[in-house]
C-alpha cells in the first residue's frame, strides 16, 4: 500500500503530536497550515515540509492530500472538517468535535454520508490496561456494575497569569473544562463499562474570575503587562450521571488542582469486584475483591487480546500517552485501508461527547436533573 499523504492544520502542541504519530504510522506529511501564512512557512521549515498552506482552502484543494488532521482551536473544527470531508478527504479532528451539539451532529451526518473515515482522538481508549478492564467487564468478571466514579484533574490553569484560547468561549465554546477533559472521562467510562449516561445533574464554578489578558501557550505561565480580563468559562465541574441501567456515576473535573498534571482516574465497582485506572500510572490496573486486591501489569504476553495487541513494548518498559496516540493514528489509517479496528473513536463518538457536554452545560445552568439522549 502507498503511504498516505497527510496535511496538518494547526501547529501548536497537539499538531506536533499528530505529526509524530503520523510519521511513525508510515504516512507522508505533505504540508502544514498554521494560524497565518507566515507561521505556516515557519513551521514547514522547522518540520522539513515542502508545502506551507496559506489557509484551509489550499489544504483541501491539494489533490495529493488523503487525510487532513485538524488541530486548531475548537471554533474552527466544524468549518474545517466540513471543508475537508466535502473535498473527499479523510479527517482526524481534535475534540471537542464542534462547539455546539448541532454542529457536531452535522459533521457526524456528513461523515456517514460520504463514507470517509473520520475519527476523534479519544486516545485514552488505547492504554493497554484500559482494554483489559473493558474485556474483564464484558466477560462478567466484576459482576453487574453498581457504581462508577472518578475525576480528571490538571493544574496548568491554576495561576491567574495563565491564559489560553480555550478560556475564551468564542474560540473554545460554551464549556471549557468539561468539554476539554470531562469529555475524555465520559467517553472512557461509557466505552469501558458498556453503559450509557441517560441523566445528569451538574455544577460549574469559575474560581479564578480574572486572568492575564495576553494569550499564553498551553501549560505555561508568562509575565504579562498586568492587564487582566474577566473569565466566564468554568475552572472546575462536578457531575452526577445515571445510566440507562440505573447505575450512578460521578466525576470531578478541574484545571486548577495543584500537582495534578493529567490525572484521569476512574473506578468501576461491580457486585463481585472493582477495577480502577489512573492515567498518570498507566502501566497498572487495580483490581479489588472482598478478600484481596491485585494489580494487573501491562504485558504483551498475557491478558486480553486487545491488551496484548496494544502492549507494543516489553513489560517493565513503560508505555504512555504517546503510544496511545500512535496506536490511534495507526488504527485510523488502517480503517482508511479497509480494516475495522476495535474501539476506533469516530465522529459518532465525537457527537456523543458533544451531546453529553450540551446536557451538562444546561444542567449546570438550570441546577436540575436533565435527560441525555442515548
Amino acid at each position: 500500500m502507498q503511504p498516505l499523504n497527510i496535511a496538518i492544520v494547526g501547529a501548536g502542541m497537539i499538531g506536533a503530536v499528530h505529526r509524530r504519530a503520523a510519521l511513525l504510522a508510515g504516512a507522508h506529511v505533505r504540508g502544514v497550515c498554521a494560524s497565518t501564512p507566515e507561521r505556516s512557512k515557519e513551521v514547514a521549515a522547522q518540520w522539513g515540509l515542502r508545502w506551507a498552506y496559506a489557509d484551509i482552502d489550499e489544504v483541501v484543494a491539494d489533490p495529493q492530500v488523503d487525510v487532513v488532521h485538524i488541530c486548531t482551536p475548537n471554533a474552527q473544527h466544524k468549518p474545517y472538517a466540513e471543508a475537508a470531508l466535502k473535498a473527499g478527504k479523510h479527517v482526524v479532528c481534535e475534540k471537542p468535535l464542534a462547539t455546539s451539539m448541532a454542529d457536531a451532529a452535522a459533521l457526524a451526518d456528513l461523515a456517514r454520508s460520504t463514507g470517509l473515515v473520520a475519527t476523534v482522538p479519544f486516545v485514552y481508549r488505547y492504554h493497554p490496561v484500559v482494554r483489559e478492564a473493558r474485556a474483564r467487564i464484558a466477560q462478567g468478571d466484576l459482576g453487574p456494575i453498581r457504581l462508577m466514579h472518578g475525576s480528571y484533574l490538571q493544574d496548568w490553569l491554576m495561576d491567574a497569569g495563565a491564559n489560553n484560547w480555550r478560556v475564551d468561549p468564542s474560540q473554545g465554546g460554551p464549556s471549557r473544562v468539561f468539554a476539554d477533559i470531562g469529555s475524555h472521562w465520559c467517553d472512557l467510562v461509557e466505552w469501558v463499562s458498556g453503559q450509557r449516561f441517560a441523566e445528569v445533574s451538574a455544577s460549574f464554578a469559575t474560581v479564578i474570575p480574572e486572568r492575564a489578558a495576553a494569550s499564553r501557550q498551553s501549560f505555561a505561565v508568562a509575565a504579562g503587562d498586568g492587564a487582566m480580563e474577566p473569565v466566564s468559562s468554568e475552572d472546575v465541574a462536578a457531575a452526577m450521571f445515571r445510566t440507562t441501567e440505573g447505575v450512578l456515576a460521578s466525576v470531578t473535573v478541574s484545571q486548577v488542582s495543584p500537582g495534578r498534571k493529567n490525572r484521569l482516574w476512574l473506578e468501576l465497582d461491580g457486585a463481585k469486584g472493582s477495577v480502577a485506572f489512573d492515567q498518570e500510572d498507566s502501566e497498572r490496573l487495580w483490581l479489588g475483591y472482598a478478600d484481596h486486591t491485585a494489580t494487573f501489569l501491562r504485558d504483551p504476553t498475557t491478558g486480553s487480546a486487545e491488551q496484548r495487541r496494544l502492549a507494543v513494548l516489553p513489560a517493565g518498559h513503560a508505555q504512555g500517552y504517546a503510544q496511545c496516540f500512535e496506536a490511534f493514528v495507526v488504527d485510523t489509517y488502517a480503517a482508511i485501508h479497509g480494516a475495522r479496528p476495535e474501539g476506533l473513536p469516530t465522529f459518532d463518538d465525537g457527537l456523543r461527547a458533544a451531546r453529553i457536554t450540551d446536557r451538562v452545560v444546561a444542567s449546570a445552568a438550570s441546577r436540575s436533573w436533565l435527560g441525555i439522549e442515548t
